[in-house]
């Protein structure tokens, strides 16, 4: 594996392999000292034209669990406010000496570009409405933990499906995996088209709720909505809201997940966060262990994972 740009890239046996690896870094993690030399040597640039707290944490502390040195870019504070191009930027970085980039850019495509324009490995760590490939591949480690697998696993993915690369990213793997995917939505909050999504489309959430395994829920995602998609945010969560009564019409073992950041309150109830089947902090901390596998994939040297 060269890159992570898309989750279809790495089809049903690329996301069990990097799920078997992330189980070995799960116990790395675990340790007083959660570090191994796999990746002492190798440097890791953070490279974010968006504002991310967990991605980034996430991969900057994998990476520094893996012993792999860190670049950190800044977009406000670099020679973009001075009219630098992305491919100089990426371009310059690469002169420094990298191994890996880790993306997130407004723009879809963006990683696809980079992996184009330099011989550093790229991982897409979130590209416009696009894709999010190490979010769906810590969502599915996350159920398996939970679940054992995700094989004819029922998930609804609910709310704002139109702007969410995290949708786009999990419903291509929660399919490969096995599971049965239902996006609940309004119509406005839906994609134009759903051609070649493998998966069922409801707009009442009060009917799936009792019949799944995993609520999904997605941010409402105001800062990427260009015209009035909804009435009010009172009515939305009136109709598509995982309050604490429709938390009650799910079946007990059922998880509740949500990719994060929560807008308490809209989506979800700040009380159905903190539920004991909400796995919402799980993934987390699972996102760390997953990222290690990632870079380890994409970097490692054939090492003993356990260092």
């Amino acid at each position: 594996m060269k890159h992570l740009l898309a989750v279809n890239d790495l089809g049903a046996e690329g996301i069990e392999e990097v799920l078997r690896v992330t189980d070995s870094f799960v116990e790395v993690s675990s340790r007083a000292i959660p570090k191994v030399p796999a990746l002492r040597g190798k440097t890791v640039v953070s490279l974010f034209y968006e504002s991310s707290t967990r991605t980034r944490l996430s991969f900057e502390t994998a990476a520094r669990r893996l012993s792999a040195d860190i670049m950190t870019f800044t977009a406000p504070t670099s020679a973009i406010a001075k009219g630098e191009s992305l491919r100089d930027t990426v371009e310059t970085i690469q002169a420094m000496g990298i191994d890996a980039v880790v993306v997130r850019h407004g723009s879809a495509g963006v990683p696809q570009l980079i992996a184009s324009w330099i011989d550093a490995s790229v991982v897409n760590a979130g590209d416009g409405w696009h894709e999010h490939p190490t979010q769906a591949l810590l969502d599915c480690y996350t159920i398996r933990q939970r679940r054992g697998s995700l094989d004819a696993l029922r998930i609804a993915v609910v709310g704002d499906v139109k702007h969410s690369r995290v949708a786009r990213s999990d419903v291509a793997a929660f399919a490969l995996l096995g599971a049965d995917v239902t996006l609940v939505a309004p119509p406005t909050l839906l994609p134009p088209s759903l051609e070649g999504w493998p998966v069922t489309v409801s707009h009442d959430l009060d009917a799936v709720l009792p019949k799944v395994d995993v609520v999904y829920v997605l941010r409402l995602q105001n800062e990427r909505m260009k015209e009035a998609l909804l009435p009010s945010l009172r009515e939305y969560t009136a109709s598509y809201g995982l309050t604490r009564r429709r938390a009650d019409l799910l079946a007990d073992d059922a998880l509740v997940m949500h990719p994060g950041p929560m807008n308490r309150g809209v989506e979800i109830a700040a009380d159905v966060a903190a539920l004991e089947n909400s796995v919402i902090t799980t993934q987390v901390a699972n996102g760390v262990a997953v990222r290690m596998a990632v870079l380890y994939l994409l970097l490692g040297s054939g090492q003993d994972l356990a260092g």
